[in-house]
C-alpha cells in the first residue's frame, strides 16, 4: 500500500512578528458578543489570521497558509505588497481625507490611469466605496438617461448585498424578505455544465441570449433600462458564458432601448489572463463597467466607469459621495495599477492558470466527486457532485474539500446556490511551486471527498 505524504507549501523568507493580541478563543467571544449574528464564519473550527505576506497568511499561532481565495477575489497584487504600503503610508503623511468638493490630485491622476484601461469611450469615473454602491449608482445612470425602468439581469447572479442589488441577485439565499427587486427581470441562466445548451454546442451563447428577448417581451413593456451582468459570475460559482452570449445580448438589450452594464467586481484587473477586463473575452464594450475588489487590493475603493454622454446625468440632480475618492484609497488603486504592469500580473494569470487547469482537468475523470473544473486564468470553478452522471450537487463533497484543504494548507472559497462549487481565486503574485502545491492538496482532498456520501 502507497502512503501519500502530505504536500509542503513553498519556502517562504517572511517571518510574522510575534502576535501578542486576544487568543483565538477570546476574539471569539468578543466577536459573539458585540458583532451581528448574520456575520459567518469559515471552517468548523475557525482560524485567527493575524498576518498577511503576498500570497500567504498566517494564524495566530504562527502557521502559514496559501491564501488560494485572495480575500474573495479581492487581494490581486498579494497581501502587505510593499509598494501599495508605501503608497497609503506616503498619502497618510500628507491628507487622509478631503472629499471630492476640493481639487486633490491623486483622484485625478488615478481617474486618467484607470481610464487608461478602459476600451472605447469608457472614460469617465465616479468612484465609491464597494461593489454594491457601484452597482446601485450604475442602475440609477441606466434608468435615467435611457427614461426606462426595467432592467434584466440573470439568475445564478449575484451583484451586492444592498437593498437595490439585492433585487439584481439571484440567489435565494442572500435576499432578505422585504421589499425589492422592483423592475428587475432575471433571464436564463446560461451555464454550460447544468443548462438546456452544453459546451457540445457551437451556438450556445447566441441561444441563451434569446431568452433575453422573451424576458423583455413578456416581462415588460418592451423597452428597458438596462442588461446587468457579471462578466463572469462569482460568487454563483466561477460560471464562465458560452462563446457569443455577451455580443448576441448586448444586441437584443440595445435594440430595446437599454444600456449594457458588466459588472467586474471578481473578473476585473487582468485575473482571466485573457484580458484585462472580463468582458473582453467575449469581444464586447459594455456602456458601464462597475468595479470593485482588486481596485483596492482590500482597500474600501470601487468605481463605476461610463462614457461621457452617460455620466453626464448625474448632473440632473445633486449626487455626492463622502468617503467615494478618498485619498489614501486612490493612492493605493493607482499602486495597484502601477504593480500589475511592472510585475506583468496579467501574464502571469495566464501562464499560472494554464497551469492550474491543466492539472486540475484530468482530476474530472479520476474522481466521482468532481463534476467540472471551469475557469480562466486565476479565476477557477470545481464543480463538486455525487456522481458524473446524475451531476446532482454535493454540498457534502465540497465541505469535506473545504476543510481538508485548510487542513492541508490552504484556504479556498466556495459557492453557488447549493453550495458544491469550490472557488479558487489567489492572489494573482503566486508562483509555479504554489499552483503545484495547491494541486496536490486537491488531488488529495478529493480523493478523500470520494469516500463521503454524495
Amino acid at each position: 500500500m502507497t502512503v501519500q505524504t502530505q504536500p509542503s507549501l513553498p519556502p517562504c523568507d517572511y517571518t510574522p512578528p510575534p502576535y501578542e493580541g486576544p487568543s483565538r478563543e477570546e476574539t471569539l467571544a468578543l466577536r459573539q458578543q458585540y458583532l451581528n449574528p448574520g456575520l459567518f464564519l469559515y471552517y468548523g473550527q475557525p482560524i485567527q489570521i493575524v498576518d498577511g505576506h503576498m500570497q500567504y497568511l498566517y494564524e495566530d499561532n504562527g502557521r502559514r497558509y496559501l491564501d488560494a481565495f485572495g480575500g474573495i477575489v479581492t487581494v490581486g497584487v498579494g497581501h502587505a505588497h510593499p509598494h501599495v504600503v508605501e503608497a497609503a503610508h506616503r498619502q497618510m503623511q500628507r491628507v487622509s481625507h478631503t472629499t471630492t468638493i476640493y481639487l486633490n490630485p491623486v483622484i485625478a491622476e488615478y481617474a486618467e490611469h484607470l481610464a487608461s484601461k478602459m476600451p472605447g469611450d469608457l472614460k469617465v469615473c465616479y468612484f465609491v466605496n464597494s461593489g454594491s454602491e457601484a452597482n446601485d449608482l450604475a442602475m440609477m445612470m441606466a434608468r435615467v438617461y435611457t427614461g426606462n425602468f426595467d432592467i434584466v439581469a440573470l439568475r445564478n447572479a449575484y451583484h451586492g448585498g444592498s437593498g437595490g442589488t439585492m433585487g439584481l441577485t439571484a440567489h435565494s439565499s442572500w435576499k432578505f424578505n422585504f421589499p425589492h427587486s422592483f423592475g428587475v427581470h432575471h433571464a436564463l441562466h446560461p451555464d454550460p455544465y447544468r443548462g438546456r445548451y452544453g459546451h457540445d454546442d457551437p451556438e450556445a451563447g447566441p441561444k441563451y441570449a434569446e431568452d433575453i428577448r422573451e424576458t423583455i417581451r413578456y416581462g415588460t413593456s418592451g423597452q428597458v433600462a438596462a442588461f446587468f451582468a457579471e462578466s463572469i459570475q462569482g460568487v454563483g460559482g466561477v460560471v464562465v458564458f458560452p462563446d457569443g452570449y455577451l455580443r448576441e445580448s448586448y444586441r437584443i438589450v440595445r435594440e430595446h432601448g437599454g444600456v449594457t452594464i458588466a459588472d467586474e467586481v471578481q473578473a476585473g484587473f487582468g485575473r482571466t489572463g485573457e484580458a484585462f477586463w472580463g468582458f473582453e473575452t467575449q469581444g464586447v464594450v459594455p456602456d458601464i463597467v462597475t468595479m470593485a475588489k482588486s481596485i483596492g487590493n482590500g482597500a474600501p475603493l470601487a468605481a463605476v466607469v461610463t462614457t461621457p454622454e452617460i455620466a453626464s446625468v448625474v448632473q440632473q440632480r445633486i449626487h455626492f459621495n463622502t468617503f467615494g475618492g478618498n485619498p489614501v484609497s486612490c493612492a493605493i488603486g493607482k499602486a495597484v495599477l502601477e504593480v500589475i504592469e511592472k510585475e506583468n500580473l496579467q501574464e502571469r494569470c495566464a501562464v499560472l492558470g494554464e497551469r492550474l487547469l491543466g492539472g486540475l482537468r484530468p482530476m474530472v475523470d479520476r474522481y466521482e466527486s468532481v463534476g467540472e473544473v471551469r475557469g480562466k486564468g486565476l479565476m477557477v470553478g470545481v464543480e463538486m457532485v455525487a456522481d458524473s452522471g446524475s451531476k446532482a450537487p454535493s454540498k457534502a463533497r465540497c465541505t469535506a474539500v473545504f476543510e481538508k484543504c485548510r487542513e492541508l494548507g490552504v484556504l479556498i472559497g466556495k459557492g453557488g446556490l447549493d453550495g458544491n462549487i469550490l472557488r479558487i481565486t489567489p492572489p494573482m503574485c503566486v508562483h509555479e511551486g504554489d499552483i503545484d502545491f495547491l494541486l496536490e492538496v486537491l488531488d488529495l482532498a478529493f480523493a478523500e471527498a470520494d469516500s463521503v456520501a454524495g
